[in-house]
């Protein structure tokens, strides 16, 4: 029985944590008080499996604006194909790459990536830049959703210049023009205006979730809201815990933790 969908979880592997995070690793690691251990692929997915939690894992290439290796769309495709029943991955590609569109068609279509993760500030680029429409309309048209982070950013927090990291160019109000230019693609970032965008709740711990937050998720939003936690930084099962915790009804819980998610992504969960 899986009782969530956790729509974002980085890998907890040398690959990401030495080589795609390397110098933003330590401070984001002090931004979330959290002590964040290495794993192999087989003791996350153990971890995983003994929370009865199903992991969206989340590829991740921002080369261009970083200059730190990517983790890429084949890495992360073979931990689900040894691993199908506790993973399924979102692809990344770096939308400064001319080669961005192809390859996320190639991660969706070969690959089977869920959907596309993108981090207007870790890869410097806004999604309203119509320089980056044809991702838009190729993630329509290919039917998958693309989550996006905005907001804050515990990479880079309380350092100095936030390590170069810009925050304005993930402001939500960046993606209303892409919602509204494309209004077949599901969004996942924040939501209430459009429908087809999507909230997710990862990098948060439940039990700091404002008021209307809360009121919120329960009642206009439970249907495009999502879990996640955001491991290895915090756990799913803290998060888990402290939900249950929160005003939330069972049906609107139900579809937070799993529903909405298995509905979006297609998943035949058991």
């Amino acid at each position: 029985m899986i009782r969530a969908v956790d729509l974002h979880v980085h890998l907890p592997l040398k690959e990401w944590l030495d080589g795609s995070m390397g110098p933003y690793r330590e401070a984001a690691a002090r931004y979330f008080r959290s002590d964040v251990h290495e794993r192999t692929v087989d003791e996350f997915a153990v971890e995983f499996a003994q929370e009865q939690v199903f992991g969206v894992l989340l590829a991740w290439d921002a080369e261009t604006a970083t200059h730190r290796p990517p983790v890429s769309n084949d890495f992360v495709a073979g931990i689900v194909k040894r691993h199908p029943k506790r993973f399924a991955f979102f692809a990344s590609v770096d939308p400064w790459k001319p080669t961005a569109v192809q390859e996320l068609e190639r991660a969706v279509t070969e690959l089977g990536a869920r959907g596309a993760k993108f981090h207007p500030s870790m890869q410097d680029f806004y999604p309203s830049d119509e320089r980056h429409f044809k991702l838009w309309e190729k993630a329509s048209e290919l039917k998958i959703p693309c989550l996006f982070h905005t907001g804050t950013s515990g990479i880079g927090a309380g350092q100095p210049g936030g390590q170069g990291i810009k925050l304005d160019p993930a402001r939500p109000i960046h993606l209303d023009i892409v919602a509204a230019r494309f209004p077949a693609l599901p969004i996942i970032a924040m939501a209430l205006h459009k429908t087809n965008i999507y909230i997710e709740l990862s990098g948060w711990s439940p039990r700091y979730y404002p008021e209307d937050l809360v009121r919120e998720i329960g009642g206009r939003l439970q249907d495009r809201t999502l879990f996640g936690s955001d491991y290895p930084f915090i756990k799913p099962a803290r998060v888990l815990e402290e939900l249950d915790a929160l005003s939330l009804k069972a049906e609107a819980k139900a579809k937070i933790l799993r529903e909405n998610a298995a509905k979006l992504l297609k998943l035949e969960l058991a």
